[in-house]
């Protein structure tokens, strides 16, 4: 019998519902697996009541002939940056060390109300600042791939979302939540050899969802294809009239309206995306995108986003900005940690706890969001990043005129070694190039893998897409994917 972990999220929901295996079955499956990978640190919590539960309640409504639910007999694992309803969440930071919410995430509630289980909390970057999964208070997590060239040394899994990309990468689980902030689900989509999707900004709610940038934010789903991206995307969208920026449009039929079929649609080719010093696996995957969306029947046309050298740094004006104003509430007086030295006032308790609470990248971008809001500065870096920010939204409308939907590199290289770029914060940052000006438009992105490197690594292609047009990507996701056949699995070492 197939080992059942090695099934995705559609090949579960449809055994469970012709009878092929039980969802306890799974759970049972899945969660074992879990409890046997510690050694890639991709959980922080682990709930195999949850999944369970889940799983039974699945297989109750089978036996009586009941309509089941969409996702019924899939467990799933949730960054641990949604709020869960009397399970931890820390955002991965010691200033919400053991903190148990007392209700439960939007998007983490559409997903059990579409008959998810959850197999635990996955590990990520505190709170969401980091492309490496090493800025976690708990640990880094460790990429399930190695090196062909047997250096063995522990590999990034990309961040934010680490422990999501990790842990559908080794089979730990089908798929997994993600959050997106400028490519924390693209970029270790892409380092893990999984699909991943950023829908439009707006598309998920973001409320109960631990803030770090307000305006930039989203959640989307981490799956090993497109087919799962589509599915689990499909439970967790939808209106909340408790989230201001929630879209109050209806949830598109994303997986029936799958087609690898092309023909008539328009695919990008962003000049501004060649970049200095791009390696030549990059380039090369690139161009076989591009020849594998013209085999699909698109046709190719070159456009230019002239402000896409100044999406970084505005970004990394804008975001830290924005963190600085969410990450005020954490000041040891209503939940979290409390540093309270002898003698301390109230100031004081105010600078221990923080100090003591936030990790280094994380303290740096208060510290650089703080500077750019204050007095003497506001002007002249957070309005003029606005005003970059406007610009480059307006160069994709513009390239829309001509294109349906944009291909680029992912990442600008396969997953680093953990330590290796630690200590440049300016080089981790530039892991960001690709994915960070369709963030700072709110578009569509996703990626999906293409290929290895010369060391066996997964390569991946990003496909951005029109506002609200998560279809269209998908569809071209899916082209790329059935011609790539990308079917490299990291060999268990965990």
């Amino acid at each position: 019998m197939t080992d059942l972990t090695d099934l995705g999220i559609k090949q579960i929901r449809d055994g469970v519902r012709a009878g092929s295996f039980s969802a306890v079955d799974v759970a049972d499956a899945f969660t074992a697996k879990v409890s046997r990978a510690k050694a890639l640190n991709a959980f922080l919590v682990e709930t195999p009541e949850h999944a369970l539960a889940a799983a039974r309640a699945a297989d109750a409504a089978r036996a009586a002939g009941e309509t089941l639910k969409p996702l019924a007999g899939v467990p799933i694992g949730m960054k641990d940056l949604f709020c869960t309803n009397g399970v931890t969440t820390t955002a991965a930071s010691s200033i919400l060390g053991g903190f148990t919410p007392p209700y439960e995430s939007t998007v983490s509630q559409n997903l059990w109300d579409a008959g998810a289980g959850m197999l635990g909390k996955l590990n990520m970057d505190q709170f969401a600042m980091g492309s490496s999964n090493e800025t976690s208070a708990f640990g880094n997590v460790i990429s399930p791939w190695r090196r062909a060239d047997g250096s063995n040394a522990p590999l990034a899994p990309g961040g934010s979302s680490g422990g999501s990309s990790a842990a559908v990468a080794a089979r730990l689980c089908p798929g997994a939540t993600g959050t997106d902030t400028g490519g924390s689900i693209r970029q270790p989509a892409a380092f893990t050899g999984i699909s991943g999707i950023k829908p439009t900004y707006g598309r998920c709610s973001r409320w109960g969802t631990i803030a770090f940038a307000s305006s930039l934010d989203q959640a989307g789903p981490m799956a090993r294809d497109v087919t799962d991206c589509a599915i689990m995307l499909e439970a967790m969208a939808g209106f909340d009239k408790k989230d201001a920026t929630s879209l109050q449009l209806d949830v598109p039929g994303w997986e029936r309206g799958l087609s690898s079929d092309l023909k008539g649609k328009r695919v990008g080719i962003p000049k501004e995306y060649r970049v200095d010093n791009m390696p030549a696996e990059i380039e090369a995957l690139w161009q076989q995108g591009i020849d594998w969306l013209r085999d699909a029947g698109a046709e190719i046309v070159e456009v230019s986003l002239p402000h896409t050298k100044y999406a970084l740094p505005a970004y990394y004006i804008i975001a830290p900005a924005e963190a600085s104003s969410n990450l005020a509430r954490y000041d040891g007086v209503r939940y979290g940690l409390r540093d309270l030295p002898d003698g301390a006032g109230l100031q004081d308790m105010y600078a221990a706890t923080r100090a003591d609470g936030f990790g280094t990248e994380v303290k740096r971008r208060i510290m650089i969001g703080t500077y750019v809001l204050s007095a003497g500065f506001y002007d002249a870096y957070y309005t003029q990043a606005q005003k970059v920010r406007t610009l480059i939204a307006r160069d994709f409308e513009r390239a829309w005129a001509s294109c349906d939907v944009l291909l680029t590199p992912t990442a600008p290289s396969a997953a680093f070694a953990l330590g290796e770029k630690s200590a440049d914060p300016i080089a981790m940052y530039l892991n960001d190039v690709f994915t960070v000006p369709s963030s700072l438009a709110g578009l569509p992105a996703m990626s999906v893998p293409g290929g290895l490197d010369a060391n066996g690594l997964p390569l991946g292609l990003q496909i951005i897409g029109r506002s609200l047009d998560e279809q269209g990507v998908l569809n071209a996701g899916l082209a790329i994917e059935e011609r790539a056949g990308f079917a490299a699995r990291p060999e268990a070492w965990w």
